[in-house]
Parts: structure tokens; C-alpha cells; sequence
């Protein structure tokens, strides 16, 4: 068996798919995609394409080191998604030419269910109370949502109180037996980050995600002693090196993206590297079905699997929701909040090709919000 050709569709609202055929008819798709820069992984994926088409789709180990490591230079968002997309479409062919799911080719299931968060928003603390409120009538046990919207390096006391409002919000809608989630989405400087931290521990948020910008990392050691809420980052590091740093700085919960950090090869070896320091991974994932469905095949063989993201009802969902583009939904109902283990081959996940083909016929542009300051300085969104 061959690969015979490689198609990739954009994809509302801001999704990429890749399509992997071969000679026997058989096919894999996966999710290439940088969030506001799906053209370059395009580009990158042809580019790849170039030594995959003609080989052994099951040799996937060996596509995974000469796509990352056969050009001299390396790495960095673009490239790794490209990858990433490539190796589930990779895994899913392998998972349906031999008839099984993807987690009984990595080694058989550890659990039979999937915890699942919603998200929230939060941008605006006005919202927090009714999202929240939703997501609970939903079946939903944990939900996460931004901390703060702009916030200035030094925060005022008017946003430490909505920071701390939204929180408080949360905890009253959830009650003690369900969890939050904050995210300071690299928006909380390293000394605002110092001063939240520990007024936000009477929350007991489940976890506090990308207390600073991955450039700032000599902050987190600092960080994690600041306070006892569990420390989660990683959906803006792609590759296990990466992780090594926060992991030794005491970070609770890894979140590696599996269509930005190498697919479902890497991610499992990010998974195993955590294991090591006690750590939990809560993978990234606020995109497709095809990268949920990548992301639940690890899960559901990940010992120190924690919770998962997904997006259905998310807020950047403006032209398309998370099922629009699979012909069966059964894999994606939930159950108390989870999704349950199905033996379905491959990803497990049935695309809608027709839907996906009239999608990319459209396209989509999707850019993130630049936002400033008052004085007109560039601000973290």
C-alpha cells in the first residue's frame, strides 16, 4: 500500500483538514492548523507531501523523523502542525487497515470515559454567571473560562476585583462538586501573575493555564511557589524538549495541542515525559472534530490523562460548530459530561467529505484580535 495523494480544505470557522488516500482506498484525515495562520501550514503540508506520496502509509514512526528532522532547519508552530495533521491522518489509515481504534494500536485503553470541559469565555465577568449556569444544565462538570479581558502589566484594583469576581461567579454556579478552570492566556504579566495567584487559592480553581507567556518561562518556578493552585500550560509548545523546562519547574498539568505538537506520536511521548514528574496532561484543543478525535485515541491510553477541551459552543465557532463536519455524531455525544470509548477503527471519527469539500470552497480568514491599550500600545490578546 501507497500514498497516493494528499488534499488539504480550509475549513470555517477556523479550521484546516487533511486528506491522505492511497492506492488501496484507503483514507486518513487530520487536522494541520496554526489558529490565524492556516496558510502557512498549507504550504507546509505540501511541502511535506512531497516525501510522503509514493510511500508505506504505516511506516509511520519513520515519516515522523524525516518530516521533523530532514530539513536542516526545524520546528516552530508552522512546521510541527503540518506534521501533526499528517501523523493523525497517518494513524487513522493504520487504525482502519487493520480494523482497530488508534488507543488499541498504542497499547489498549486505561479508562472507558473521557472528562470533558466547556468553555465559558470571561472576557466579559458580566457573562461569567449565565455561561456557567448553561454549561452545568448541559451535563458539563468542569468548564473553563478567561480570567481577565486586557489587562495592564500592573493591574489596577478594579481589575484584580473582576479577575477575583469571576472567579467567586464560577464557584457559586458550580458548588463545590464541580470544577473551573482559569485561563490567564499569556494576557497576566509575571508580576500580576504573583499578586493573583494567591487571592485567587480560596477559589480552589482546578487548575490556573498559561499563567505567562511561554517567553517568560524563568518566571514559572517563582509562580508555582507563589501559590497552591496547580500551574497547566503548553498549547503554545511543540515538542517534549519544550516541555522539559516547565515540567522541573513543578508545572501540574501539561497542555500539548495534538494538531500544533506533533500529532499523536509526540503527544504521546509528552505524556510519558509528565508521567515522570508526577504530572497530568489536559490536552489542548479548541478546534475540530478530527483533532478531538486524535486527542481522545491518546487520552484514552494516557495513564496521567486529566480532563480534555473541546469546542463545541465556543465563542470564536462564528460560521460553523464542532459537528458540521461529521457524518455520524454518536462518537461525540456526551454522558455526564464525558465521551465514551468506541471501538470504531482509526480516529473514530466519520468526516463528511461532501460538507468539508463545500467548506474549503468558501475558505475561511481567520485572524485573532489585535488588541491595545488606551495609550494606543500593543496589548496581549
Amino acid at each position: 500500500m501507497k500514498i497516493a495523494r494528499i488534499e488539504t480544505f480550509l475549513a470555517p470557522p477556523r479550521w484546516m483538514f487533511v486528506r491522505v488516500e492511497t492506492d488501496e482506498g484507503v483514507v486518513g484525515w487530520g487536522e494541520p492548523v496554526v489558529e490565524g495562520r492556516a496558510e502557512p501550514v498549507r504550504a507546509a503540508v505540501e511541502v511535506l507531501a512531497e516525501h510522503l506520496v509514493g510511500q508505506d502509509p504505516l511506516r509511520i514512526e519513520d515519516h515522523w523523523q524525516v518530516m521533523t528532522k530532514g530539513g536542516f532547519y526545524r520546528g516552530g508552530p508552522v512546521l510541527s502542525s503540518a506534521v501533526a495533521g499528517l501523523d493523525q491522518a497517518l494513524w487513522d489509515i493504520k487504525g482502519k487497515t487493520y480494523g482497530q481504534p488508534v488507543h488499541q494500536l498504542l497499547g489498549g485503553p486505561v479508562r472507558e470515559r473521557i472528562r470533558a470541559y466547556a468553555w465559558v469565555g470571561g472576557d466579559e465577568p458580566s457573562e461569567v454567571r449565565d455561561a456557567v449556569s448553561a454549561q452545568v444544565e448541559a451535563g458539563f462538570t468542569a468548564v473553563k473560562m478567561n480570567a481577565s479581558g486586557r489587562m495592564t502589566p500592573l493591574a489596577t484594583r478594579e481589575e484584580v476585583r473582576a479577575c477575583l469576581l469571576r472567579a467567586e461567579t464560577a464557584h457559586e454556579v458550580l458548588g463545590d462538586e464541580r470544577d473551573f478552570a482559569l485561563d490567564f492566556h499569556g494576557r497576566v504579566s509575571p508580576a500580576n501573575a504573583r499578586r493573583l495567584l494567591p487571592l485567587l487559592a480560596e477559589y480552589a480553581p482546578l487548575f490556573v493555564e498559561e499563567p505567562v507567556l511561554s517567553e517568560h518561562m524563568h518566571a514559572v518556578p517563582d509562580l508555582v511557589n507563589a501559590s497552591n493552585i496547580p500551574l497547566a500550560l503548553g498549547e503554545r509548545l511543540f515538542t517534549r524538549r519544550e516541555f522539559l523546562a516547565p515540567l522541573q519547574a513543578g508545572v501540574a498539568v501539561v497542555q500539548p495541542d495534538i494538531s500544533h505538537a506533533g500529532g499523536i506520536s509526540e503527544l504521546r511521548r509528552i505524556a510519558a515525559l509528565a508521567e515522570m514528574y508526577g504530572a497530568h496532561i489536559a490536552p489542548h484543543c479548541p478546534l475540530g472534530p478530527v483533532a478531538l478525535a486524535a486527542s481522545l485515541q491518546v487520552a484514552f491510553t494516557t495513564p496521567n490523562f486529566l480532563i480534555q477541551e473541546q469546542s463545541i459552543g465556543i465563542h470564536y465557532n462564528k460560521d460553523a460548530e464542532l459537528l458540521d463536519y461529521v457524518a455520524d455524531r454518536e462518537p461525540f455525544r456526551f454522558d455526564g459530561g464525558s465521551l465514551l470509548r468506541t471501538e470504531r477503527p482509526g480516529l473514530g471519527v466519520d468526516v463528511d467529505e461532501a460538507a468539508v469539500r463545500a467548506a474549503d470552497a468558501k475558505g475561511h480568514a481567520w485572524r485573532n484580535p489585535v488588541w491595545r491599550y488606551e495609550d494606543g500600545s500593543f496589548a496581549e490578546w
